[in-house]
């Protein structure tokens, strides 16, 4: 059995939203999301164009728009950008996730890459909070089954980043 082997270069990372975006605008995004305040995209195309269709379902308004950007992922181990990654779902991601959600992570991170966490978060995180479950099941709910990877741009350095197609 042959191990894929992927090449670190150039990547193709996707936005879903109900509008097009022109120029990527951190004043306008949400705060308190998994990784915090900043521009979110994946690499996983579908998964973007999910997310605009439900994007535009819950404003009310626009249409689903997908955007297409490159990103060079060896910029991920460039020491003038602050990166954290999380390759799975953990114990550390479950706080964050949970400390950004409540706007008490600390702030600062240029790129943030990780799993996305299932749809029910918020159910979760309050069950969690309330005690009503363990930080290890909290981390077992929070697990998205398919694992899709999400990626946070949070600063003007790292959206100078990517290239818009």
């Amino acid at each position: 059995m042959q191990t894929e082997r992927r090449e670190i270069g150039m990547i193709m990372l996707y936005h879903g939203s109900n509008v097009k975006i022109e120029t990527v605008c951190l004043d306008r995004c949400n705060p308190y999301k998994d990784f915090g305040k900043g521009f979110y995209l994946t690499d996983i195309e579908e998964q973007a164009r999910q997310m605009a269709i439900r994007r535009t379902r819950i404003a009310g308004e626009g249409s689903p728009c997908i955007t297409a950007y490159a990103f060079d992922e060896r910029l991920l181990n460039d020491p003038s950008l602050k990166v954290k990654i999380f390759n799975e779902p953990s114990k550390e991601w479950a706080l964050f996730i949970l400390a950004n959600r409540k706007g008490m992570a600390e702030q600062g991170y240029d790129i943030v890459v990780g799993p996305i966490a299932d749809d029910g978060v918020a159910f979760q995180l309050e069950r969690y909070m309330r005690h009503m479950i363990t930080l290890d099941t909290l981390v077992e709910e929070l697990t998205y089954r398919k694992l899709n990877r999400q990626y946070l741009f949070g600063t003007e350095l790292s959206i100078s980043k990517l290239q818009k197609l």
